[in-house]
């Protein structure tokens, strides 16, 4: 039996609420379970990709969901002229997990807070059905949130993986 996280910060969506408090709870729900997955390590042990077929590590996936937030909130949202990624580029499609030596966890730890910061402010007060643009097709608000929800639990589900792997630590 896998134990339930019990962590003040993480609070569970409420049972009954209005579509856009439930979505932004079940976001923040999750964006707090990746942090809670990455604490308690050092630099190498956040680093150490455990899966060997795999490019992911625990601080690898704080840097792409960085971008993920990045690209949601800032590019598709509010259309905002982002040619390349905070850690890949064209020559590097994968810079969100192939971490450079001098890249620190509190470093890019500091840079998916700021960007989980500008999407709740971008996504602020905006109405569900207001659209972006992605590959040159409206993309509503509320799209946006349903996927950012599958994104970071699909990731959690490998944050729960690996950190069971890297130091036996298991929990929802």
């Amino acid at each position: 039996m896998v134990d339930e996280i019990e962590d003040p910060r993480r609070v569970d969506p409420p049972f009954v609420s209005d579509e856009r408090t439930g979505l932004e709870a079940w976001l923040e729900w999750h964006r707090i379970t990746l942090l809670i997955k990455c604490e308690g390590l050092d630099g190498e042990q956040l680093r150490s990709r455990p899966i060997p077929t795999s490019l992911m590590s625990l601080h690898g996936l704080v840097r792409h969901m960085a971008e993920v937030e990045r690209n949601w909130f800032r590019r598709v949202l509010v259309q905002e002229d982002l040619p390349t990624g905070i850690y890949w580029d064209d020559e590097n499609p994968e810079g969100d997990f192939e971490i450079p030596e001098a890249d620190t966890f509190e470093a890019d730890l500091a840079v998916w807070q700021e960007q989980m910061e500008i999407a709740r402010a971008n996504a602020a007060g905006k109405d569900l059905d207001v659209t972006g643009i992605r590959r040159g097709k409206p993309c509503s608000l509320r799209w946006i949130y349903n996927h950012m929800i599958e994104e970071y639990a699909r990731h959690n589900g490998h944050a729960d993986l690996m950190r069971e792997l890297i130091d036996g630590a298991v929990g929802d």
